[in-house]
C-alpha cells in the first residue's frame, strides 16, 4: 500500500486511514457529517494526492488527446480546464478525466487513483504520434480546498487574485512560498474553492501554512467519506460507482462532454447511441421515507418488477434525507416519476428528482 507524502500528519491528527485505490488514505477525521458540513459552510482540507497526473508534449499532443477523449479539446486557452472521458471500443468509459491546457503543445491530463495504469496503458497503446508522455503520478501531490471561505482563508498565500479564477480555469504561480504552483478551480464539492498541484518535497509546506492561514476561517482537514457525500449531494459522477467499463456517455447524462464535431474512439457507435436514443439512464433520486439507499441495491418498479440498479446512496448530511444516484430503464427516467429501492427486502418509495440535489 503506498502512502502520499501527508500520511504521517493524517495519523498524527487521529485520521480513520483505509486502504483506497492502492493507497493508505483519510478517511474521516472527527466524523462525516461534522467535516461535510465544514466544507459547506467554511472551508476544508482534502489530501487527495493518490490522483493521477500525466504530462503530454509535442506538436501532437492535442491531437492524441482529440483521440482519446470524448469532449473537443481544441477549444482549450492557456489556463483553461475541461472535464472529459476516455470512451473504450465498447461502449463503456476507461476513466473520467481533467485535461489542463498548460501551454501550447502542453496538456496535463489527471485521471482516477484507481485507474493510473489502465488509463496509462490505454492512452499508450494509441500513441502512434510521436507524443513524449510522462507519467508524474508518484511525484506529485494535490490538496483541494474546498469551502465558501477558501478565497478569504488562502487569499494571503499568493499574489494571484483568488477570486478572479473562474470555474474550470487555472494559474500557475507562487503559493505558500513554493514557485510554480498549480492553483485550479475545478471543484468536486460544489462548495468553491481550488486544487493545489505540487511536488511531494513541496507539499509539507504548503499544507502547514494553508493551515496557519485558514486557522481564523475555522479551516479543518477533511477526509474522503465526505468528500463522498459532497460529491453525491451535487450529482457529480464517481468511477467505479456510477460510470465504469461497461457504461456509455450517453447513458450517464455525459452527452454534453461527448462532442461529435471530431472522430475519437468509439464516437460513430456513441453518435448512433445518441441518435437511436438510449434503453436506460443515471437519473438522481430522494427516498420518500426515512431509509438509506446503498451501491447495488435493487431498483424496482410499483409491481417489485426489476426497472434498475443504485450506484451511489447515501443519507444526505445538508438535506438530511436518503439521496442516490442509479441507472433505470428509460420509462422510469423522468423526473417525479416514482420508484421503489428494495433495502432488506422491503421496498421503499423513492421519486426521481433533477440533479443536484443540494442547491447552494
Amino acid at each position: 500500500m503506498k502512502n502520499t507524502a501527508l500520511t504521517h500528519i493524517h495519523e498524527a491528527l487521529g485520521a480513520k486511514m483505509l486502504p483506497f485505490a492502492g493507497y493508505n488514505m483519510p478517511i474521516t477525521y472527527e466524523g462525516i457529517n461534522a467535516e461535510h458540513e465544514t466544507v459547506r459552510t467554511a472551508v476544508g482540507v482534502f489530501d487527495v494526492s493518490h490522483m493521477g497526473e500525466f504530462l503530454l508534449s509535442g506538436p501532437n499532443a492535442l491531437a492524441l488527446i482529440q483521440k482519446v477523449t470524448s469532449n473537443d479539446a481544441a477549444t482549450l486557452t492557456h489556463g483553461k480546464v475541461q472535464y472529459s472521458c476516455l470512451p473504450n471500443n465498447d461502449g463503456g468509459i476507461v476513466d473520467d478525466l481533467l485535461v489542463y491546457k498548460i501551454k501550447d503543445e502542453q496538456y496535463l491530463l489527471v485521471v482516477n487513483a484507481s485507474n493510473i495504469d489502465k488509463d496509462w496503458d490505454w492512452i499508450s497503446a494509441q500513441n502512434d504520434l510521436g507524443v513524449e508522455m510522462k507519467n508524474l503520478s508518484d511525484d506529485y501531490s494535490l490538496l483541494a480546498i474546498q469551502g465558501p471561505k477558501a478565497i478569504e482563508a488562502l487569499q494571503s498565500l499568493t499574489s494571484v487574485d483568488l477570486a478572479a479564477i473562474k470555474y474550470y480555469h487555472f494559474e500557475v504561480s507562487d503559493f505558500a512560498g513554493i514557485e510554480h504552483v498549480i492553483i485550479s478551480a475545478t471543484g468536486y464539492t460544489g462548495a468553491g474553492g481550488f486544487e493545489i498541484y505540487c511536488k511531494n518535497d513541496q507539499v509539507e509546506q504548503i499544507w502547514n501554512k494553508v493551515f496557519e492561514a485558514g486557522a481564523p476561517f475555522g479551516i479543518k482537514p477533511i477526509g474522503l467519506a465526505a468528500r463522498d457525500t459532497l460529491r453525491l449531494e451535487m450529482g457529480f459522477c464517481l468511477y467505479g460507482n456510477d460510470i465504469n467499463d461497461t457504461t456509455s456517455p450517453i447513458e450517464a447524462g455525459l452527452g454534453w462532454i461527448t462532442k461529435f464535431n471530431k472522430e475519437f474512439t468509439n464516437s460513430d457507435n456513441l453518435k448512433s447511441q445518441k441518435e437511436a436514443g438510449v434503453t436506460k439512464k443515471l437519473i438522481g433520486f430522494e427516498m420518500q421515507e426515512r431509509a438509506v439507499p446503498r451501491h447495488d441495491y435493487e431498483i424496482v418498479d410499483q409491481s417489485g418488477n426489476p426497472i434498475g440498479i443504485v450506484t451511489s446512496g447515501t443519507m444526505s448530511p445538508s438535506l438530511n434525507k436518503g439521496i442516490g444516484m442509479g441507472y433505470v430503464t428509460i420509462d422510469n427516467s423522468a423526473v417525479d416519476s416514482e420508484i421503489f429501492i428494495r433495502i432488506r427486502k422491503k421496498d421503499v418509495p423513492a421519486k426521481v428528482v433533477k440533479m443536484p440535489f443540494y442547491k447552494n
